[in-house]
């Protein structure tokens, strides 16, 4: 057996490798991954090989060959939805959706735009307003255990100094020497990667710290130097105390926030998917020391694909595993850690998005940070690749202790049994708005051949226009009743007037702005105070009593009726 070094996309990778003997011929296969560090791997190869000569090796292992053509991201067909990829929508293309159809523009176009700055037009901010409700309601207003604050942007700058922000919070600027590419890299990467994209040597362009700097005051003489929260996390650690006292919660409990996050990205890219400006929906959920999760059974059916670093070690597939069972195995090392993973992956779940394009995967034990006893990422099959949504670490003390030493304050709490204890964040669900946002576009995106526009089967909670309201008929009384309709319907919901154009069209532009119902003053309306309720995902159709229509709508929206159930299917043979 033998050590071999492998380069892909501009960064090395070291693997174990055996000979065997087919018939006349030798081949060689790989049979363990040793890591990226050239000393490391040869001690993990030498205790590899001691263990080997008394037990030996399956034949299980797969090929690096097979490994590298797919981009060392095992992705097996089994794992792809073929008919969610619809017509292989790719990140640029729907970017190109969004700014066509009012969700995001280039932020201040008309001047050339700045990279990584984003606009959300008028479907956009009413989407991007449903997804951080839908996830606030899940993680706070339906929890005791979970309350929210909300931070300031700007603030006091000894909060970066003591969470080491100011210090450590550095990456090395490269640009390639050979295609002119740019990006960042970590310290000890560097003089050992390659360029991703072409394979050629980086430029070392100096360190530099992603955070943005302000001045805080008019005078600059007298000003104070201070930053851009580059994280939702750390006033959620500096108002723990205050907090847990004015709720009056006991552990467990969690500190929920929203708000926007800035990083200066030296190569911000992929559309929304890693930006300068972004939005941050986070838990700090908190225990003392070895406390159980009293929700573990809550997760018991929930399976997704699982990645484990043994996986990754021995270039296996991801299997479809059930979370709790592999916590019970011992792959996730705790019981808060499976429980988040699972609310998180089932939150987005439940919410419409493809579970079949979710994996979890287990941090490497030479990726994981020195305080952090188990990392698991949530991750989601992008058009560029399986990628990051959420990461779960387990923080112990370190920031409580951290600014307990740098502000001379105690940040201890009081427990049940009446112990002082320094909390534990045994969980940190975090996640981008924006990432989000694409999930869920990707995953609801579809083109109707039959009716020969794209329809975005958003779920109603997130679709942007709650219903289109139209009179077929274009005279006075049907246009009034029309628009007392909507009168009524905007005191709950966002919804919309629309007579322009024929029946056929204007079903057209709410299949493509996501609006879930369409509701018609047809000829027989004004007489039987009623109209058509039509279905966008099904077309179907239904009547329901205009005295009915606000909590029909509600039921719809909130999905507690099935659409056939609520009135009498309508036979039309109006293009839908």
């Amino acid at each position: 057996m033998f050590i071999v070094k492998k380069t892909i996309l501009g960064k090395d990778y070291y693997y174990l490798r055996k000979s065997i003997r087919k018939g006349d011929k030798v081949i060689s296969k790989n049979i363990a991954y040793l890591g990226k560090d050239k000393k490391k791997a040869e001690e993990k190869a030498k205790k590899l090989i001691d263990g080997l000569a008394e037990k030996p090796i399956s034949d299980e292992t797969k090929s690096f060959e097979e490994e590298s053509s797919r981009g060392m991201r095992n992705i097996s067909k089994s794992m792809i939805n073929k008919k969610n990829i619809k017509k292989e929508l790719d990140i640029e293309d729907l970017a190109n959706f969004c700014k066509k159809k009012g969700f995001v523009y280039a932020s201040a176009e008309i001047y050339g735009g700045l990279g990584g700055f984003w606009d959300f037009g008028h479907l956009g901010v009413e989407m991007k307003n449903n997804i951080k409700k839908q996830w606030w309601k899940f993680h706070v207003q339906e929890r005791e255990d979970i309350v929210g604050i909300d931070g300031a942007i700007i603030t006091n700058p000894k909060v970066w100094e003591a969470s080491g922000h100011v210090k450590s919070f550095i990456d090395i600027a490269v640009i390639c020497k050979k295609c002119n590419y740019k990006t960042k890299i970590d310290k000890h990467e560097l003089g050992k990667v390659r360029c991703e994209k072409c394979g050629g040597e980086y430029e070392n362009k100096g360190e530099f710290n992603p955070m943005f700097s302000t001045q805080i005051g008019p005078i600059k003489q007298e000003s104070i130097k201070s930053y851009l929260r580059p994280e939702t996390a750390q006033l959620i650690f500096t108002n723990f105390k205050l907090v847990q006292e004015n709720s009056r919660l006991q552990l467990p409990f969690g500190i929920a926030q929203i708000g926007k996050s800035f990083r200066n990205e030296i190569s911000p890219r992929e559309f929304l998917f890693r930006c300068r400006e972004f939005e941050q929906m986070e838990i700090e959920y908190f225990i003392s020391s070895n406390m159980k999760c009293p929700y573990i059974n809550e997760i018991k059916n929930i399976k997704i694909l699982v990645y484990d670093e043994k996986m990754q070690s021995f270039m296996k597939e991801p299997k479809l595993m059930s979370i709790y069972d592999i916590w019970k195995k011992g792959i996730i090392k705790t019981d808060w850690h499976a429980y988040w993973i699972a609310k998180e992956y089932k939150w987005f779940v439940d919410l419409g998005a493809n579970p079949k394009k979710f994996r979890i995967r287990q941090h490497m034990s030479d990726e994981k940070s020195h305080y952090a006893v188990d990392t698991w990422d949530l991750e989601y099959n992008f058009p560029m690749g399986w990628r990051e949504l959420q990461g779960f670490a387990d923080r112990g003390d370190y920031d409580l202790k951290q600014h307990q030493e740098y502000s001379g304050k105690n940040m201890e709490i009081i427990d049940k049994q009446g112990k002082k204890i320094l909390a534990h964040v045994v969980c940190e669900p975090s996640l981008g708005v924006e990432r989000a946002f694409l999930v869920f576009m990707f995953d609801s995106y579809f083109y109707d051949t039959n009716r020969g526009n794209i329809v975005l089967k958003l779920n109603p909670k997130l679709s942007p226009i709650k219903a289109a309201i139209f009179p077929i008929v274009k005279q006075p009384k049907y246009i009034k009743m029309a628009e007392n309709i909507v009168k009524d319907l905007k005191k709950e919901f966002n919804v919309i007037y629309d007579k322009s154009g024929s029946i056929g069209r204007r079903y057209a532009r709410n299949d493509e702005s996501g609006t879930p119902y369409c509701i018609t003053i047809d000829d027989k309306s004004p007489k039987n105070k009623d109209v058509t309720i039509r279905d966008r995902d099904t077309t179907l159709q239904i009547r329901v009593k205009v005295s009915e229509l606000k909590d029909v709508l509600k039921k719809l929206i909130d999905g507690e009726i099935n659409f056939k159930k609520v009135g009498k299917i309508v036979s039309t043979r109006v293009k839908l």
